[in-house]
C-alpha cells in the first residue's frame, strides 16, 4: 500500500483525497501557490508546501511537482481532475523518477486524450462513434467535404480539447468557414495544439456517462451511469446517478460499452466513458482519463468509495469488487455551486465569503473548500461547492435537494443556488424527461425573484442559532 501521497491539485478535490489518505492511514502533502496560502486543502494535508507566488504556475509545472514529491518522501502522487490530471507528459515524469501516478498510464493518456486516437480505438473495439472525419483535418476544404458528406449540423472540436472548451456547432458551410480560423486559435492557446477533427452534431441528445474502475490485473467494471444533461454551454450544472431517462435494456447497454472501451485500450484505475444518447441510439464520445468531478453521486448510489479505489489500484492491489458486486439504490444528485449571477449572463462574482452554513440532514453531502471568512479568488474556475442529495425514488431525490439548497447558505458572493431552485420545481424536470437543450430552452427559469422564501428565512435563522450554540 502506498505511504504517503502528493495531491497535485486545490480545493474541493484536493480535500477529498485528504480524507481518503487520512482514511487509509496514508500521509499526504498539499501544495499551493500564493492565493492558497490559507485554503482549506493546505490546513488539512499533512504537510503543505508552498509552489510560487503565480496563482497558476506552480500547478502547471510537471517537472517542479515530481521533484517535489520526491524530495518530501513521497511515494505516489494523485493529480485530482482539471490542471495536470489528463497531461500524459506529467504520468511519464512520474514513472521516470520512480513515483506512482494515482491514474493510467501515460500512453494511454496520450490515446484517449487525442480524440482522433481515441475514436479509432473504439472503432476498432466495436464501440459506435458519431460519423465524422477519419482523423485531423487538414485544413478548411476537407472540412467542408466532410461536412457535406454527413450533413450538417456538425460539430468543429479540438483534438486535444475538453472541458467544453475548443468546440463549435456550425449550421452552414458559411458558420464551418467562420468558425474554423476560431477553434484552431482556441485549440492552440488552451490545449498547445491546432489540431481539428469533425464530428456529425447529434441534436439535442441526452449526456451519458458510465464510471469504470479497472485494475492492473485486468480486471474492470463500471458503476453504472450518470446523467449530465443539465449543462450549459457544454459546462455540466446539475449531474444525477443513474438516469431517471434510461431503460434497464439502455443502463445494461452503456454499462457494457464503457467496460469493451477500457478493455480495448488496456485502462487502469478510474476513468469515465461518455455517450451521446439519441432515441436508441448510443454515441461515444469520449473518455475522461481521471476522477470526475462527479464522482460523488455514483458513490452515493454505490457505495463505492472511488478514490480509495484510485489509491488502492495504483497500489498494484485488485478490484475490491466483481461487476456482480455492483448495485445501486436511489437517485443522486450533485449541484455544481458556482460562484457566478445566473441572472447577469452567469457573470463570475468572486470575493469574500461573509457567511456559509453546511445544509445537512438525512441524504444530504457537500464537497467543498471553502469557509466563513475565506475569499474566493478570481484566478481559477467558479464552482466553489458541490452540493449532493440521496433519496430512495426521484421525487424525494428533488424535493430533498429543494430543501437542502434552502438550507445552504453562501453569503458574500452570488451563486447559482437559486437558479438550481428553480430548475427543481419545473414540470419539464421533474418530468425526468430532459436533454442537452434544456438549460437554453427554459431562460424563463432566470426570471426567479431574488427575495427569500418566508421558509427560508427560519432556515436561516434557526441555521444561525445552531451555528451560535455550537451544536
Amino acid at each position: 500500500m502506498l505511504k504517503k501521497v502528493l495531491i497535485a491539485n486545490r480545493g474541493e478535490i484536493a480535500v477529498r483525497i485528504v480524507r481518503a489518505c487520512a482514511e487509509m492511514n496514508i500521509r499526504s502533502v498539499a501544495i499551493y501557490t500564493e492565493p492558497d496560502r490559507n485554503a482549506l486543502h493546505v490546513k488539512r494535508a499533512d504537510e503543505a508546501h508552498s509552489v510560487g507566488e503565480d496563482p497558476l504556475a506552480g500547478y502547471l509545472d510537471p517537472r517542479r511537482i515530481v521533484s517535489l514529491a520526491v524530495e518530501t518522501g513521497c511515494d505516489a502522487i494523485h493529480p485530482g481532475y482539471g490542471f495536470l490530471s489528463e497531461n500524459s507528459e506529467f504520468a511519464r515524469i512520474c514513472a521516470e523518477r520512480g513515483i506512482t501516478f494515482i491514474g493510467p498510464k501515460a500512453e494511454v493518456i496520450a490515446r484517449m486524450g487525442d480524440k482522433t486516437a481515441a475514436r479509432a480505438s473504439m472503432i476498432a473495439a466495436g464501440v459506435p462513434v458519431t460519423p465524422g472525419s477519419e482523423g485531423n483535418l487538414a485544413d478548411l476544404d476537407e472540412a467542408l467535404k466532410v461536412a457535406e458528406e454527413i450533413g450538417y449540423p456538425v460539430m468543429l472540436k479540438a483534438t486535444s480539447g475538453g472541458g467544453g472548451r475548443g468546440i463549435r456547432r456550425c449550421d452552414s458551410a458559411a458558420e464551418l468557414r467562420t468558425q474554423y480560423p476560431r477553434v484552431i486559435s482556441e485549440a492552440s492557446k488552451a490545449f498547445g495544439s491546432a489540431e481539428v477533427f469533425l464530428e456529425k452534431c447529434i441534436v439535442d441528445p441526452k449526456h451519458i456517462e458510465v464510471q469504470i474502475l479497472a485494475d492492473s490485473q485486468g480486471n474492470a467494471i463500471h458503476l453504472y451511469e450518470r446523467d449530465c444533461s443539465i449543462q450549459r454551454r457544454n459546462q455540466k450544472l446539475i449531474e444525477i446517478a443513474p438516469s431517471p431517462q434510461l431503460t434497464p435494456e439502455q443502463r445494461n447497454y452503456v454499462g457494457e460499452l464503457a467496460v469493451r472501451a477500457a478493455q480495448a485500450v488496456g485502462y487502469e484505475n478510474a476513468g469515465t466513458v461518455e455517450f451521446l444518447l439519441a432515441g436508441n441510439q448510443v454515441y461515444f464520445m469520449e473518455m475522461n482519463t481521471r476522477v470526475q468531478v462527479e464522482h460523488t453521486i455514483t458513490e452515493q448510489i454505490t457505495g463505492v468509495d472511488i478514490v480509495r479505489e484510485q489509491i488502492r489500484i495504483a497500489s498494484g492491489l485488485p478490484l475490491s469488487y466483481r461487476q456482480q458486486d455492483i448495485s445501486y439504490r436511489g437517485f443522486a444528485l450533485q449541484f455544481r455551486i458556482n460562484a457566478e449571477d445566473p441572472k447577469n449572463n452567469f457573470l463570475p462574482s468572486f470575493g469574500r465569503i461573509t457567511r456559509y452554513y453546511a445544509p445537512g440532514g438525512p441524504g444530504v453531502r457537500t464537497d467543498t473548500a471553502i469557509y466563513t471568512g475565506y475569499t474566493i479568488p478570481p484566478y481559477f474556475d467558479s464552482m466553489c461547492l458541490k452540493l449532493v442529495v440521496w433519496a430512495l425514488n426521484w421525487e424525494e431525490a428533488l424535493d430533498r435537494g429543494s430543501r437542502a439548497l434552502a438550507d445552504m447558505r453562501v453569503q458574500g458572493v452570488k451563486t447559482t443556488a437559486r437558479y438550481y431552485q428553480e430548475i427543481l420545481q419545473d414540470p419539464d424536470f421533474r418530468s425526468g424527461e430532459f436533454n442537452t437543450s434544456y438549460v437554453p430552452t427554459h431562460p424563463q427559469l432566470l426570471n426567479y425573484s431574488d427575495k427569500r422564501h418566508p421558509s427560508e428565512i427560519a432556515l436561516a435563522i434557526a441555521a444561525a442559532i445552531a451555528a451560535h450554540a455550537g451544536v
